[in-house]
């Protein structure tokens, strides 16, 4: 991988590795959410491919097939998406030329610091097929309005959104 380069090159510019590296594998992206009526709700219910204790999919490269509300993260499609994700996820932030977070694995040399500051849904997700509908509203962990999130005051410093390969977040 080449030195720092979430701080040199856009999302398509950034190569297989260094784009699967990008993703801390807190598993936030993976947890149920509802967008409706422009608003997200994120529950702390996970996916049913997600291993909870992991924070990572049993079934990555399968996915896309088996979930259908799973959503391939591309460079092209984060702008897309960028409102349903938390704002620590490290595509969102490279795409809005914002820092990754002190704590990222790629800053930090593993995880161990992002645990210890429960970053990831190990801590809290409850598994899949676990909880009807009526007791899945019961678990709800944010609410917020489509594009009403906090933005960046300025533009991305030209960074260039060009397709490469994706990771499903």
């Amino acid at each position: 991988m080449r030195d720092r380069f979430w701080e040199h090159y856009s999302l398509g510019e950034l190569n297989r590795r260094e784009w699967e590296a990008l993703c801390d594998g807190c598993g936030q992206c993976c947890l149920k959410r509802r967008v409706a009526d422009g608003e997200v709700t994120v529950y702390s219910v996970a996916c049913e491919l997600l291993d909870i204790d992991t924070a990572r999919c049993r079934d990555y490269a399968n996915r896309l097939h088996r979930v259908p509300t799973c959503h391939e993260l591309t460079p092209v499609s984060v702008p897309r998406y960028q409102d349903r994700l938390p704002g620590t996820c490290a595509y969102v932030r490279v795409h809005r030329g914002q820092p990754l977070p002190s704590w990222h694995p790629l800053l930090a040399g593993d995880r161990t610091r992002m645990r210890r500051k429960g970053i990831t849904v190990s801590h809290y997700a409850i598994p899949s097929g676990t909880l009807s509908r009526r007791q899945k509203e019961r678990h709800v962990m944010s609410r917020w309005s489509v594009g009403k999130r906090q933005q960046p005051a300025t533009a991305p410093h030209s960074r260039r959104s060009t397709a490469n390969s994706g990771r499903e977040r």
